[in-house]
């Protein structure tokens, strides 16, 4: 038990210490840290620019056009950070109630089927991504599925009805029964 959580805990501050070197080196290190505060909030990239306090001139800088992509990558990668941290958490919690010696077997053999259904739904998760970039040519897919509803946001400038459609459709043969959500956060 506890290797399994010794490792987990070394994969995780070695992902934080990797992105920290990444933002910390890139070229555009001060600014990606406060960009677009709004746009992680309501998940979608709008405005441009760094405060967003310019009048639009109609011209973008170089920065408008650095930045923002980074945003939509770190939204991505900051929104599968969370949920890796949640199941993490959970299974840990579930992990403990598993080698708990006060428990009864039906709490433990519910903790385990809990274990079995987190670890399913981030397989499929992952399945789903990488079948809808593989099909679809997205550059960009998170899925986040829980129960009985999945999330799926795609990182593209337009998504048409039949490819929200076809989507939904892959996600339903993946997470049958599941009420499916289809967004798109636009690249720019």
């Amino acid at each position: 038990m506890l290797k399994k959580q010794t490792v987990w805990l070394l994969t995780m501050l070695s992902l934080l210490i990797v992105l920290s070197v990444y933002y910390m080196t890139s070229p555009n290190g001060d600014e990606l840290a406060f960009i677009n505060d709004s746009a992680e909030e309501n998940g979608t990239s709008t405005t441009s620019g760094d405060s967003g306090e310019k009048p639009d001139t109609g011209e973008k800088s170089e920065a408008d056009v650095t930045t923002e992509p980074a945003n939509v990558d770190e939204l991505f990668a900051s929104i599968r950070m969370e949920t890796t941290d949640q199941r993490s958490e959970a299974k840990t919690r579930l992990e403990e109630i598993v080698a708990s010696s006060s428990t009864s077997t039906e709490e433990k053999n519910e903790a385990v089927s809990q274990i079995e259904l987190m670890e399913q739904f981030a397989s499929k998760e992952s399945i789903l991504e990488e079948s809808i970039i593989a099909e679809k040519g997205f550059e960009e897919v998170l899925v986040r599925a829980q129960e009985d509803h999945v999330q799926i946001t795609v990182k593209a400038d337009k998504l048409s009805a039949q490819e929200a459609n076809s989507i939904m459709q892959m996600a339903a043969d993946e997470f049958s029964g599941a009420q499916v959500d289809v967004k798109y956060i636009p690249q720019k």
